[in-house]
C-alpha cells in the first residue's frame, strides 16, 4: 500500500499530502467511492456541506475499520451559512452528517467578499478550533486581500489555503503569499477539469518517458511543487492509480516543460467575485 508524505502545519499537526476529494460525487454513491479510496491507502477524504455527501462520506469512514485517528476528515462552510452564529450551526449540522466527534480540517469555502461575512465566519472557526472540534482550521479560494484582512482582525492564520490549482493555472503569486505566511497551499481541480491538460503534449509526452498516465504525471507535478492535493474519481481503478505517484520523480525539464502550461484560464468561479 502507497505511503503518503505528511505536510506540517502551522498549528502543530500534519495532512496527507494526497487526500480524495468527493466533489459532484452523489451522496448514494459517495460512501462506495470513499471505501475504494480508503482501500487504495487514502487516509484523507475531502467533503463540503454544498456537496451535499457529507452523510455517505461519513458512512464509509464509519464502516472502514480504520481507526479515527489515522483518518483525516476535512469539510466546509457554505456562503448562505457564514456569520458567527451560523458558522458554529453549520459546524453542528456537517458534524452530526459525518458522524464524526471532530473534523482535521474546518475551511471556510469562498471569501464571497461582497456578504462581507468571512471576518466573523473566521471568529467563529477559531472557537471551533480553541474547543478542539476542528484540529485545524482554514480557507478555501482566499485571495491575499482576503487574507490579510484575517491576519489584521485574527490572532490564528489559517493553517490551509485550498485553492484551484493546476497546469492551467499555476497560482505562483498566491502559492507564494501562502508559503510567507505559513499556510499550505491545497490544490482543487488538480487535473484541471476537462480544460485539456491530461490531454497535452507536454504532459503525454512526459507520462510516456515515465511510464506513467497523464493524471499520475500532473499529481507527481502537484507533489514536487510541495502542494496539497485532491483529486476526485469514482472508478476504482482510476482511484488506486491517482494515489500511486510516491515512486518516480520528475526531472527539471519535466518541471520547466509542466510551467510552460501557464494560460491563467480557471475552470471554476473568480473567487472576488463569486458570492
Amino acid at each position: 500500500m502507497t505511503t503518503v508524505p505528511a505536510i506540517p502545519l502551522n498549528n502543530g499537526t500534519a495532512m496527507p499530502q494526497l487526500g480524495f476529494g468527493v466533489y459532484q460525487v452523489p451522496d448514494d454513491e459517495a460512501s462506495a467511492a470513499v471505501t475504494a479510496a480508503l482501500e487504495a491507502g487514502y487516509r484523507s477524504v475531502d467533503t463540503a456541506a454544498l456537496y451535499g455527501n457529507e452523510e455517505g462520506t461519513g458512512r464509509a469512514l464509519a464502516g472502514s475499520g480504520i481507526p479515527r485517528e489515522d483518518l483525516f476528515v476535512t469539510t466546509k462552510l457554505w456562503n448562505t451559512e457564514q456569520g458567527y452564529d451560523t458558522t458554529l450551526r453549520a459546524f453542528d449540522t456537517s458534524l452530526a452528517r459525518l458522524g464524526t466527534e471532530y473534523v482535521d480540517l474546518y475551511l471556510i469555502h469562498w471569501p464571497a467578499p461582497a456578504l462581507d461575512k468571512y471576518a466573523e465566519s473566521w471568529q467563529a472557526l477559531e472557537r471551533i478550533h480553541e474547543e478542539g472540534r476542528a484540529k485545524a482550521v482554514g480557507v478555501s479560494n482566499f485571495q491575499p486581500a482576503h487574507l490579510n484582512r484575517l491576519f489584521e482582525e485574527s490572532g490564528i492564520v489559517p493553517a490551509v489555503n485550498q485553492i484551484e490549482l493546476h497546469p492551467r493555472l499555476q497560482q505562483d503569486a498566491l502559492r507564494a503569499f501562502d508559503a510567507d505566511n505559513g499556510i499550505v497551499t491545497e490544490a482543487w481541480s488538480p487535473l484541471g477539469r476537462g480544460n485539456g491538460v491530461l490531454d497535452d503534449p507536454a504532459v503525454t509526452g512526459i507520462a510516456a518517458k515515465h511510464g506513467r498516465s497523464p493524471a499520475q504525471t500532473v499529481l507527481r507535478w502537484h507533489v514536487q511543487l510541495g502542494n496539497v492535493v485532491i483529486p476526485k474519481s469514482v472508478t476504482p481503478s482510476r482511484i488506486a492509480e491517482n494515489i500511486d505517484v510516491f515512486d518516480f520523480a520528475l526531472d527539471e525539464a519535466d518541471m520547466a516543460a509542466l510551467a510552460g502550461l501557464e494560460t491563467g484560464e480557471r475552470v471554476g468561479p473568480d473567487p472576488d467575485v463569486l458570492n
